[in-house]
Order: C-alpha cells, then structure tokens, then sequence
C-alpha cells in the first residue's frame, strides 16, 4: 500500500491540475476547493483515470471528494437511471455525503441523489424512485430492501463505492454488501472503490472480491496530535456525569462532542446540562430519523454547544471547528478512542479532548496508551472552576451562538439558500454576517440567526414571503 503523508489541506496540489472540466473546476472554486487533501492528491489522478481502488483515510480527511469527483465524471446526465451506488454504514453518513455530492455536483444541471436510508417511510423513497436518481447513497439494509420489492434496479451502475468499508462489516452487512453488489454489473464493468478508515483481514478479503486489480493508497497519520490537547481526569462513577459540566463551565468551547457508551447515559447527560441551561441534544440508535436530522442540523451551524452521543456518530459524523471532544466514558477498543479524538483538531484548528477514567477504567486507558505510544496527562477535577474566579464578575450559561429556524418548505417547493438569504437581509434588513448556515432539504428549510436576532428574524419570515409564497416559520 503507497504511503501518503498528512499534510495540511492547503500544501497538496491544486485542484486545476486534474483533468476536470472547467464548469466543475469553476464549481469546485466557488465551493473553497481550491488545493486538495493528501488523500485526494493521491486518490484522484487514478479514480479519474478509472482504476479500482483502495484508499485508507478516516472521516474528515477529505474521502468524499476523492470518490464523489470520479463518480460524477461517469455520469451521463441525460440517462436517468441509477449509474452511481454509494454504500455507507450509518444514515448521518449516507446523509452528509449525499449533500456532498449534492454541492459538487452543481456544475451540471438536475444530477439526482437519492438517499436510501432505513428510519424514513419506504413509501416516500418508492415514489422517489419511480422519478428517477442518477446516484444513489444509503445503507445495505435499505437498500437491500428495495432490491426486494424490485424498486430499485442497479443494471445500470458503473461506479460502486463502499464508504467506511470496516465499519460496514463491523456492523454485520457483510452478507447485505454480498447480495447487493452481485445485483450490480459485474467487476469488469464498473468501476470499484473502497474507503476504509482501517484494513483488518476482513476488508482485505471485501476487496479481494469484489475489485478488480485494486491500487492501494493510504493516509499516514489518523490524526494530526499537534494540534490536539488531551487530558485525563480520574473519576469515581458519581462524579462522571457532573465532571462534564465543570469542564464545558471551566473551558467554555463553543462546540463539543460528548461520548458515552450506552444510550442510557446519552439520555441522563443531556437532562442533567439541559437542567443547568446548556443547550445540549443526543444522539443515538432510538431516535427516529427525522429527529436525528434536527438535531446534527442544530449542531452543525452552532445552534446547540453540546453533542451527546454514542459511538453510532464518532464515525461519519464530519463537523467544521470543532472545539472539544469528552469521552464520558472510555470505550473498550482503542480504535474507537482514536476516531472519536480525530473529531477536532483538524485543518490546522487546535482542539481540546477530555476523558473521564474510573479505577476501573485504567485497563482500557493502557491500551489507548499503548496504541498511541505515549503516556496519558493526568489532572485533578480539583482544577477546575465551577463558579468565576473573583473579580470576573457573573459567569453567564455556556449557550450557542446561533438559533435555528425551520422553514417548511424546501427542494420541492424550489426555495434555493439565495432566496432565503435575500428574505433576511434585502427585505428584513438584517446584516449578511448575523445569517448562518442554510441547509435546504427535500421538504424543510433551516437556517442559523445569530441570537440577539433570532426574534426578529422568525417575526419577519413569518410575516414576509420567500419565491412569492407565505411561509409557516418555527425555532427549534
């Protein structure tokens, strides 16, 4: 397997070196690519010349471009029929890189992505493919399901990728995986790449069929520990949960994540810093999809300040600046320790990683020690400030920046973000730097508000139009 080194993003090659078509490389500008990520540099030169590939890189180090690039040069727009077929372990990952290829895909007119995710009515995504996609994104399960139903027909595909190959596996679709690629062209048709952020045994032997004289790639380094400061506090099981809040009140980050092991202790921890006026939402298996989608929404344009969340989002899960990761809990694989770290830290940002230990906990804290090769930063919880030191005068509640509002309308509807920008600033006034990130879904709108504003906003768009149209507005 070649060797690539972590550089920063910034260092690789430009993207204008690559034999791309100027519309997407217009695009592709327009987007902030402008120099592209070791992994890319090493993985696109061969995608695009249409060889199979492995490439061994983690969730954040750019994999989505290196595979969406190559796929959507195969397409052929005015053939509507599914061509491209993206496998992923989770439905926040099917959901983020559908939007991905979404944004890079806008250089050419009405490229369809569909997801086919489990969670959502199967009922909409039948309806959805009788319309037609041009790529489709999803998980096995579902997928697999509409290959039974004979809903979704995947004779025309010559691009099939499999994002986050271990975890897949790790998940059990193994034999699902099986099933579906032997409904697609055979090897020698398509165009085969697989993405995986380790390459155990049983990768190697998902590769071995299902690719055709395979090059391999790989990112040297997990993640870039310069960059990242990580400290242990030893705990007994009664201080573990409140430890967090002294930490999220002490270091005050304006984004963290906070790893638990179980749902239940997801469920506890979110009440118990609701109750003390942090804004926290969680994540994890029990929540239904459309739920799920609110609350990464939330997240990912800074309208929450913490993530509870179980290992389900430490893969997949690609948020810009984030602050601070806590692992309330320390998992038992010193793999996963390594992922749920990789969340910040990234592009150069400094990041800060906190990890509550009990005696207990010393074994599991021996083999992250032993994976990194380094011995861990002990500190005491003593250190931290509960209330402001004198002189600071009242410490207000750690609270996001921006508010969330649902706009209910979206894609279907033709509401585009421009349309929604200029209801805000052109006809409500406000000043482009209070609007935040603006997501438009197949039936619903979010858009960030700086707080002090958020009344104002949600009072305007009630009362004004988008597209001509009166539109219903809620805060989340």
């Amino acid at each position: 397997m070649t060797d690539v080194s972590a550089e920063s993003p910034t260092h690789g090659p430009a993207f204008s070196t690559l034999p791309l078509p100027g519309p997407v490389l217009a695009n592709l500008g327009r987007l902030g690519y402008t120099h592209m990520t070791p992994i890319q540099a090493a993985s696109l030169p061969l995608t695009l010349a249409g060889k199979d590939l492995i490439a061994q890189a983690k969730t954040g180090s750019g994999k989505t471009a290196a595979f969406a690039l190559p796929l959507l040069a195969r397409l052929e727009p005015r053939r509507l029929a599914v061509q491209a077929l993206v496998l992923c372990p989770t439905r926040e990952l099917a959901a983020q890189v559908a939007q991905e290829i979404r944004r890079l895909a806008r250089a050419e007119e009405n490229i369809k992505v569909l997801v086919l995710c489990g969670g959502v009515p199967i009922r909409s995504q039948k309806a959805s493919l009788v319309h037609g996609a041009h790529v489709v994104v999803g998980t096995p399960g579902r997928m697999l399901d509409h290959l039974g139903r004979a809903t979704l027909a995947l004779d025309a595909v010559n691009i099939l990728v499999f994002d986050e190959a271990d975890r897949m596996l790790e998940m059990g679709f193994g034999e699902d995986i099986a099933a579906i690629a032997q409904r697609c062209p055979p090897s020698s048709r398509r165009q085969t790449l697989l993405f995986s952020a380790t390459y155990p045994e049983h990768v190697e032997g998902l590769a071995e069929r299902y690719l055709r004289d395979p090059l391999e790639v790989k990112l040297a380094e997990r993640h870039d520990s310069r960059h990242i400061h990580e400290r242990f506090y030893e705990v007994t099981e009664s201080e573990r949960l409140p430890a967090v809040a002294l930490l999220l009140n002490h270091f005050r980050p304006e984004s963290t994540v906070a790893f638990c092991n179980t749902k239940e202790q997801c469920r506890e921890l979110a009440a118990l810093l609701q109750s003390q006026g942090i804004m926290a939402l969680e994540l994890h298996g029990d929540l239904e999809q459309h739920d799920r989608d609110q609350v990464l929404v939330q997240f990912a344009n800074r309208s929450c300040s913490v993530l509870v969340a179980t290992d389900v989002a430490a893969r997949g899960l690609d948020i810009a600046g984030l602050d601070a990761v806590i692992n309330v809990d320390i998992t038992p694989d010193a793999h996963v320790h390594t992922h749920r770290v990789g969340r910040t830290g990234r592009a150069g940002e400094s990041g800060l990683v906190f990890s509550l230990a009990s005696r207990r906990d010393r074994g599991r804290v021996g083999r992250i020690e032993d994976m990194q090769g380094s011995d861990s930063a002990w500190h005491s919880l003593a250190e931290l400030q509960a209330e402001p030191a004198p002189g600071e005068g009242t410490r207000a509640p750690l609270s996001p920046p921006m508010v969330t509002l649902q706009i209910l309308g979206g894609r279907k509807e033709k509401i585009r973000p421009g349309d929604v920008l200029g209801a805000l600033t052109k006809d409500l006034g406000l000043d482009a730097g209070c609007i935040g990130r603006i997501e438009v879904r197949e039936f619903s709108t979010y858009v960030a508000v700086r707080r002090d504003v958020a009344g104002q906003a949600l009072q305007g768009l009630g009362r004004g139009r988008i597209k001509g149209r009166a539109v219903r507005v809620r805060r989340l």
